[in-house]
C-alpha cells in the first residue's frame, strides 16, 4: 500500500504473469484499487493506468490488446485518491526510457470500446450506405460478431480460459466492450 510520500519505482516491483498456468488473470486484484503497468512479451512497457478495480481493467485490456499483455506490475493503494494514483502513474511514465502507448496516440486502443466498423469491407460499406436504419444496425451487428470471433480466437490462442462476454446492445452500433 502506498501514500504520496512513498511512491515505489516501477523497477522495484516484480513482474506478474498476465495469465497464470490455468489461463486466468491474477485473482489477487479483484476489487482492488491501484496503479498498474502492462508489458509485452519482451517486458517492454506498453501501458500505465490506474483503476478502482484492477481486475476489471486487466480484463478489458487483454480483450483490446491481447498481443501486448504478457506481464503486469501493480501497486495497490490503501488511500485511493486520484492525486496519489496520478502521481504514481506519472512517476512510472517518467521513469521509463520511452513513452508508453498509454499517453501516446494509441491510448484509445487500450481504453475505448473496439470499433468493428473500422473492419468493414468495401462491399459492407456499400450495403451500409445504401441501407435503412434497421438494415444498417443488422449489418453492424454482423460485423461486430465477426470481429468478436477473431478476438475470441486470439484470446484462446493466448491460453485465456476466462469467459468473455460482450455487451450485446453495443454490437448494434458496431462496438465491442465487455459486459460488466
Amino acid at each position: 500500500m502506498t501514500t504520496e510520500a512513498n511512491i515505489p519505482t516501477l523497477a522495484s516491483l516484480e513482474y506478474i504473469p498476465y495469465l497464470d498456468e490455468e489461463g486466468q488473470l491474477p485473482a489477487q486484484f479483484q476489487g482492488k484499487v491501484g496503479v498498474y503497468a502492462i508489458f509485452d512479451n519482451d517486458k517492454v512497457l506498453q501501458y500505465v493506468g490506474y483503476s478502482r478495480d484492477i481486475d476489471l481493467s486487466l480484463k478489458q485490456h487483454i480483450v483490446r490488446q491481447s498481443a501486448k499483455c504478457y506481464w503486469v506490475k501493480v501497486q495497490l493503494s490503501d488511500r485511493p485518491s486520484r492525486t496519489i494514483l496520478e502521481s504514481i502513474k506519472d512517476a512510472w511514465i517518467s521513469e521509463n526510457s520511452s513513452t508508453p502507448a498509454s499517453i501516446a496516440s494509441e491510448a484509445s486502443q487500450w481504453t475505448d470500446p473496439i470499433d468493428a466498423k473500422l473492419t468493414m469491407t468495401a462491399e459492407e460499406q456499400s450495403s451500409y450506405d445504401a441501407g435503412d436504419g434497421l438494415m444498417q444496425d443488422k449489418l453492424l451487428k454482423n460485423i461486430a460478431r465477426r470481429v468478436e470471433q477473431q478476438i475470441l480466437t486470439q484470446l484462446s490462442d493466448r491460453g485465456l480460459k476466462m469467459q468473455v462476454r460482450f455487451n450485446p446492445k453495443l454490437k448494434e452500433k458496431g462496438l465491442l466492450d465487455l459486459k460488466q
